[in-house]
């Protein structure tokens, strides 16, 4: 039951070639910053990302993706990475934009065995109906398009269907976990952290207290062990390094 391995570089260390991850945070909010470096520093390619964004031009999976280690994203929101947006329009990298509801459910069914679900979201426009550039040919043109999806009326209402999300491994980070894989989240950090972990057939979670099986409240946990195969504790300072995007103050 003890789940605990001290070294993020043995957390990431069987994550092969042509991988698929799941990973948590919103922005640069409760991103998995530390196991991120460690499969940078561990090699891995060809990597097919979920993430609600690719973090920033520094910052997050924008490590991997300026060392040209990600070779698709399915993800919601890019505009913070000019670097993303450089390989996506010369054909580098494949993409497929979903609406963020759309997404997080997708890990959420994913995770909880559900293949597949209907939605509004997106109903009348190229997420339903194909032909959105999932990546374009090196003279310009799109080589890869989003194809036609079903549709479903129901109580007299279109929806499409979508498709649950697993993976072969999730990196997540939480506010507190302990040596069973119980987490809890903080905040905005508790937004995509633990569907991302419940999408990964194995979920390596860092973690920036860890505490003793039994320390933790019961009605606090937001993601039970079951789902997570490996805690990472961090250090101090690890813990600390945090960033936003954009700060903004009052005049």
């Amino acid at each position: 039951m003890d789940k605990v391995i001290r070294k993020p570089a043995d957390a990431v260390a069987d994550i092969p070639d042509g991988a698929s991850l799941a990973v948590g945070g919103f922005g640069l909010n409760g991103i998995p910053e530390t196991l991120i470096r460690a499969l940078h520093a561990q090699g891995a390619t060809g990597l097919q990302v979920v993430s609600n964004n690719c973090g920033i031009d520094d910052r997050g999976l924008g490590i991997l993706l300026a060392a040209g280690r990600i070779s698709r994203v399915t993800g919601s929101y890019v505009g913070e990475n000019k670097e993303f947006a450089r390989q996506y329009l010369s054909g580098e990298l494949e993409v497929e934009l979903v609406p963020q509801g759309t997404l997080a459910e997708r890990l959420r069914a994913g995770g909880c065995g559900i293949p597949a679900f209907y939605t509004p979201a997106g109903v009348g426009t190229q997420v339903a109906d194909g032909g959105l550039p999932w990546r374009y040919g090196p003279d310009g043109g799109v080589a890869v398009a989003s194809p036609a999806k079903e549709i479903r009326s129901y109580d007299g209402r279109p929806h499409v269907l979508e498709h649950g999300i697993t993976t072969d491994f999730a990196l997540v980070r939480a506010w507190r976990g302990d040596r069973h894989g119980n987490l809890v989240f903080r905040r905005a950090s508790a937004s995509f952290n633990p569907l991302a972990a419940m999408a990964g057939r194995v979920t390596l979670a860092e973690v920036e207290e860890l505490v003793e099986p039994g320390a933790l409240d019961p009605d606090q946990v937001h993601l039970p062990g079951v789902f997570v195969q490996r805690v990472v504790p961090l250090t101090p300072a690890q813990a600390a390094d945090k960033q936003i995007e954009k700060r903004t103050v009052r005049a």
